[in-house]
């Protein structure tokens, strides 16, 4: 009786050790235990819940296959429940992966009951890279066998899915090649970025030049690594040995005399004096990309090399030297963007109204200049009512253009349109192309039959015209910091004291900067507590630290809105907030005001009277996903995760721009204006020498 009791609470024991497991199957990344022992990763199908209505209606979302993994087995876990309404016997979903059809099945209705269906993939119908899992819900909900006359009724006919459903694939990590180029795919992979495994590491007394590579190379990285994905930490030996021991890939930066002794002997290269190197190692067991040299200017490019993502997955082996005359630079961004919609073109299927979405990305500083152009290439079926069907174009939900749809044009339709100067845009925004494909007497047939089509061809593009906005407010953040896509003169100053919060602080803020940088140029400069005024006269000034120990801070205080008491220890209250005394020296701080050094340039200041509290604030700008919480131009936050966002600065008049503006940003309209200006000068120089020339007849006929 003992040992059954015995068994009985190991048992108990077991499952509630294993039970935390069952949640990480929802969050990216996590592991859900699709094959015993097997690593895996997780896709949610949505961020949010989401309604799918109508008769028929699609769900598509993609999802990652990286080329080193090879999978082992993928499931798709749906969590979904049923209009009370739908009929079980004749409504169906059903699952498709690359337009490969997985498993149909009839959903259960229920008033309040969420149901789970998990399917199995397989593995066959999976290709390297971008997949597309598409969800079709066909929900009756009564009897439509029925071909009855009768307006049909859409509300009722709904099927939603809950944030929980993902796709789950098992996989294992294929070996790793001895090609810088295969490092640095696993570095920014989705599944190294979602759990953290990679750092950035320099060493704790980092000088200048290993600060900068280090952020060239980061913001590279981070670009590569894609947006939303958790940044990659910036850590520092002899500080966080423990953290960067715990990690999976790491890339040192360092000069070859600061380097740990651990990969100073993985180097045989003899001087490098004249010359950077770029290898990849094993450090007992943990892949390691050291970037190294004995000469500043070489290792800063070195960084640059990394940050340069083209030319790092051309690297085919495990060495890669630089010199003086090795070209790192990325090609000048273009203000003017041909942006493609659609890799392959996109279908769309069913009668009514059916949607398809495009998203385009916009650093937050950037909005949509003039005569930004959009030409929507289509097709469509020609079995439509063409008096009452139409394709129209919307861009945040605003329709900005439509256009009927013409059986002489069903094989071959386009439409496009300018989008207005007025809709303001900037940041993130998403272009809808709605088609409402309506068929002649549409309630007298069974829903499957004579189902109308439309399709987006992959030459459908974007001509996007973009300019910086330049007030001096987190919403345009990372203005003044990154201007027209490169680093903008940048000046970041370091506290006297650094600790591994310093050094975390950096990277959370280059790593945003660099999901935002188009490049490696523009120039980023690191500075000691004994900066000059001199030395940051011509720069955007980023201020890391406290009142104590960065004279920056100090010096501004004056000017901060979060200003400090008159012993530096803690922030005071203001004109927008109250800070009780000890409250003040137990929050972060960002402030972004003019610079006191020179007109026309910018201070961030990220300062707390501790460190850690300098970190926190930090993260609030580290990633889109904290952005967002920002505006104004002055911010608070404490260990709570309590944050509070003011605007100090007195609203400006919107500007009037003047005609000679508008001509100077429009690149065509500028050609014409220089040509007839050309032409009146030509006629006006000629009528000045016809004048003369009748002038001096008169004067010989006299």
């Amino acid at each position: 009786m003992k040992k059954g009791l015995i068994l009985f609470m190991l048992l108990c024991l077991a499952a509630a050790a294993s039970a935390p497991y069952a949640a990480i199957a929802a969050e990216p990344g996590g592991n859900s235990g699709v094959n015993s022992g097997a690593t895996s990763y997780t896709t949610p199908i949505s961020d949010t819940d989401i309604t799918l209505d109508g008769n028929v209606s699609y769900k598509q979302q993609f999802f990652q296959v990286p080329a080193y993994w090879k999978v082992g087995q993928v499931k798709v876990a749906l969590d979904y429940k049923a209009s009370p309404l739908a009929q079980d016997k004749l409504s169906s979903v059903t699952i498709s992966v690359n337009g490969t059809a997985v498993t149909s099945f009839r959903p259960i209705a229920s008033e309040s009951a969420r149901q789970r269906m998990v399917v199995e993939v397989p593995v066959s119908a999976l290709i390297k890279g971008t997949n597309t899992l598409t969800i079709q819900g066909h929900i009756v909900s009564g009897d439509e066998r029925v071909q009855i006359c009768t307006p049909t009724y859409q509300a009722d006919k709904w099927l939603q899915i809950y944030k929980s459903s993902g796709i789950i694939v098992g996989y294992s990590p294929l070996p790793l090649s001895s090609a810088i180029s295969d490092f640095s795919v696993r570095f920014t992979g989705l599944d190294t970025l979602a759990r953290q495994d990679n750092a950035i590491a320099v060493p704790k007394d980092a000088d200048a030049s290993e600060l900068e590579a280090a952020v060239y190379a980061l913001s590279g990285l981070a670009k590569s690594g894609g947006a939303g994905t958790k940044g990659v930490p910036l850590l520092a030996y002899g500080i966080d040995d423990n953290e960067i021991a715990g990690k999976r890939l790491v890339v040192a930066i360092a000069k070859r005399d600061r380097l740990p002794t651990s990969l100073r002997r993985l180097i045989p290269d003899a001087a490098l004096g004249d010359k950077a190197v770029i290898r990849l190692v094993d450090a007992n067991g943990q892949p390691s990309l050291v970037v190294t040299s004995d000469n500043a200017e070489l290792l800063v490019k070195a960084g640059k090399l990394i940050g340069n993502a083209a030319l790092l997955a051309q690297l085919s082996g495990p060495v890669k030297e630089v010199t003086a005359s090795t070209e790192v630079a990325t090609p000048a961004p273009s203000i003017t963007k041909l942006i493609s919609l659609t890799e392959a073109g996109d279908q769309i299927t069913g009668v009514n109204h059916r949607t398809q979405d495009y998203f385009v990305a916009l650093p937050a500083n950037r909005s949509v200049a003039e005569a930004s152009k959009l030409g929507l290439h289509f097709r469509y079926a020609k079995n439509l009512d063409f008096d009452r069907s139409l394709v129209t174009v919307l861009v945040n939900g605003k329709p900005i253009g439509s256009k009927k749809l013409t059986e002489a044009l069903a094989d071959g339709d386009s439409l496009n349109l300018t989008i207005p100067k007025n809709m303001n845009l900037s940041g993130n925004f998403t272009i809808t192309a709605a088609f409402d494909l309506e068929l002649k007497n549409e309630s007298c047939m069974l829903p499957q039959d004579q189902m109308p089509w439309a399709f987006i061809d992959a030459d459908t593009v974007l001509q996007l015209n973009t300019k910086d906005r330049t007030e001096l407010l987190f919403n345009n953040y990372p203005y003044p910091f990154l201007r027209d896509g490169i680093y903008n003169q940048i000046g970041v100053v370091l506290p006297k004291t650094r600790d591994g919060n310093t050094y975390r602080t950096i990277g959370n803020l280059f790593n945003l900067l660099g999901q935002y940088a188009e490049g490696n140029a523009g120039e980023v400069r690191f500075f000691g507590a004994d900066v000059t005024s001199d030395q940051l006269k011509d720069r955007n000034v980023i201020a890391i630290g406290s009142y104590a120990d960065n004279p920056v801070i100090r010096d501004a205080n004056k000017s901060l809105y979060f200003k400090y008491n008159t012993a530096g220890t803690g922030f005071v209250s203001n004109e927008k907030m109250s800070i009780d005394e000890e409250y003040g020296k137990r929050i972060g701080s960002l402030q972004l005001i003019g610079s006191p050094y020179e007109s026309g340039h910018g201070l961030l200041a990220v300062t707390a009277p501790e460190s850690q509290y300098a970190y926190l604030a930090s993260k609030l700008i580290a990633s889109e996903s904290t952005l967002w919480k920002v505006y104004g131009d002055g911010a608070v936050t404490d260990m709570d995760g309590e944050i509070h966002a003011f605007r100090f600065k007195i609203a400006a008049a919107p500007d009037q721009p003047s005609a000679v503006a508008d001509i100077l940003e429009r690149g065509d309209v500028l050609a014409f204006t220089v040509a007839a200006v050309s032409v009146l000068l030509l006629v006006l120089l000629s009528l000045i020498l016809l004048i003369r020339k009748h002038r001096r007849k008169r004067r010989d006929v006299k």
